[in-house]
């Protein structure tokens, strides 16, 4: 069994509990909370054992041997570094890191102290997402990945309302492109690897993140676009365009229904309808890689993770926004 903590008691953390509790060798021994009220109150819903206000003294506690960080984005390097530092195996939500720089530290810790570290980017590691990267030469040459996932935050009232709260408080390194955008960029990075250029585009809101968002990424044959936002709804499927056909998928973020339209008008169904829930498959990935003795995901790899990480940081760049964790 692989004992686990978490960092984090939001709804995120709740999903993906509830997908572990699924996966063989998963076992719940260890919780963190700024405040020791929410903390035992969360430990209760689950049974944890162990409850901790200070993410040092859990780090170096001998009750877990991995930890799932769900705490805002601008706190998952430190948090993954006092872990990785004391022997821990780290689950890290995407974005995994702020930037480029602060990753490359989290990689450096994790190889200095051979344990795993792995971006908890469920889409890449889903069934539906195997059958589009098995099926993805039936399409012939591929010319345009068009991706997008736009949704309304169920915290922008609020934000509309005049009250600023953390998903629209660049403090904590967030916004529409950190949040949702990451979902349509590290399938693509996976399927087609690093881009030769990035142009971006954002509506910036008065808080100082981005709202809504676009990029354009040029590769040597084909061209990326995608569509971000935490403001708007779009409906629209996402698509990978080749000159034999076109793959559809449903939704970008949790691809279930995929389907090949060739040019001839023959359709092909892709992969099948999920068996266990979505956060499922990364945590049975990052179980896997600690029992097998291998420190790191070919799929969710630090390469890509890294890939994904410039590509942000670039974008954000050209449409001027820099987070507090830029400066340090």
């Amino acid at each position: 069994m692989i004992r686990f903590g978490v960092i984090g008691t939001n709804w995120i953390t709740d999903s993906m509990i509830e997908a572990a509790l699924q996966v063989e060798g998963f076992q719940l021994t260890a919780v963190y909370s700024r405040t020791e009220e929410k903390a035992k109150e969360f430990a209760d819903k689950y049974g944890i054992g162990h409850v901790f206000t200070d993410t040092e003294e859990m780090a170096a506690s001998d009750v877990l041997d991995a930890v799932y960080i769900a705490s805002p984005n601008s706190f998952h390097a430190k948090h993954s570094l006092t872990f990785l530092n004391q022997g821990k195996h780290v689950l890290c939500e995407k974005p995994i890191a702020s930037n480029p720089e602060e990753l490359e530290e989290m990689i450096q810790a994790a190889t200095r102290n051979q344990v795993v570290l792995m971006e908890a980017l469920k889409t890449t590691l889903l069934p539906t997402f195997k059958a589009i990267q098995e099926n993805l030469h039936k399409i012939g040459q591929a010319r345009r990945y068009d991706a997008s996932y736009c949704k309304y935050s169920s915290r922008y009232d609020r934000y509309r309302e005049g009250t600023v709260l953390n998903a629209f408080n660049p403090t904590f390194s967030n916004g529409s492109l950190m949040d949702l955008g990451v979902y349509c960029l590290y399938p693509l990075v996976v399927l087609f690897g690093e881009p030769k250029s990035v142009k971006a585009n954002a509506v910036m809101l008065d808080s100082g993140v981005d709202g809504s968002g676009s990029l354009l990424l040029q590769y040597d044959d084909f061209e990326a676009v995608v569509t971000h936002s935490k403001i708007i709804n779009a409906y629209r499927p996402s698509e990978i365009q080749g000159e034999e056909g076109t793959i559809i998928i449903d939704e970008i973020s949790t691809p279930s229904k995929v389907m090949i339209r060739y040019r001839d008008g023959r359709e092909e169904m892709l992969g099948q309808a999920l068996e266990h829930p979505s956060m499922y498959y990364e945590v049975e990935e990052f179980i896997q890689l600690i029992q097998n003795g291998e420190l790191e995901s070919k799929v969710n790899s630090h390469k890509n993770s890294m890939i994904t990480a410039r590509i942000m940081v670039e974008a954000r760049k050209q449409v001027g926004l820099l987070y507090p964790a830029d400066q340090r």
